[in-house]
């Protein structure tokens, strides 16, 4: 039986995905492309819990798991904006977007380690800090290159397009390709709505 690699996370909308996907063509003309495997915007999502090796059998479960927890928590609205670096500006390893959320975000999040946690996956040790990765800077970037990437990241503004209602979080499958990864959504499971 082949195992699934999965995730769950939140989708965004076009909107919000075009609005980033500009920035990252601003990040490439400033800082260049080969220093960055840049993330293509149709697959930039923020993820809420990563699952790693599944069974096919085990969706199912997932399923009634996640349709169960999300339905206890309402829709929210968050905003992205804050262009910034893991472990920092001056070291980048992960370009990525901050994404300012109220808490019921980090609520439904803990929900979902919890109760994944009890169907065997590895609980989250590191504390959930909501981001979107934008780009992860390849081993062989030049000191010169990084130079540039941290220069890009002061200069270059994202114009976020304003708030986003969240309404569903989603299982996705992620296919490895010569081309670079392929996302696939299993299912969704919707916020509540009162």
């Amino acid at each position: 039986m082949k195992m699934l690699r999965a995730f769950i996370a939140l989708e965004l909308p076009g909107g919000l995905q075009k609005s980033i996907s500009l920035v990252i063509e601003r990040l490439q003309a400033t800082a260049g492309e080969s220093a960055v495997r840049w993330v293509p915007a149709a697959n930039i999502h923020l993820t809420l819990k990563f699952l790693g090796e599944v069974a096919p059998s085990n969706v199912g479960l997932i399923e009634e798991g996640l349709k169960a927890e999300a339905g206890l928590h309402c829709g929210f609205k968050i905003e992205v904006g804050g262009l910034d670096a893991f472990p920092n500006s001056k070291r980048p390893r992960v370009v990525w977007l901050g994404v300012d959320a109220p808490p019921d975000l980090a609520s439904l999040q803990r929900a979902i380690d919890s109760a994944t946690s009890r169907l065997g996956y590895d609980s989250e040790t590191r504390p959930f800090s909501p981001h979107l990765t934008l780009g992860r800077v390849r081993e062989s970037a030049s000191s010169a290159q990084i130079a540039s990437l941290t220069a890009s990241l002061k200069e270059v503004k994202f114009n976020s397009p304003g708030e986003v209602f969240v309404d569903a979080v989603h299982l996705f499958k992620s296919d490895l390709h010569p081309g670079g990864s392929v996302y696939t959504r299993l299912f969704s499971a919707p916020l509540s709505s009162n």
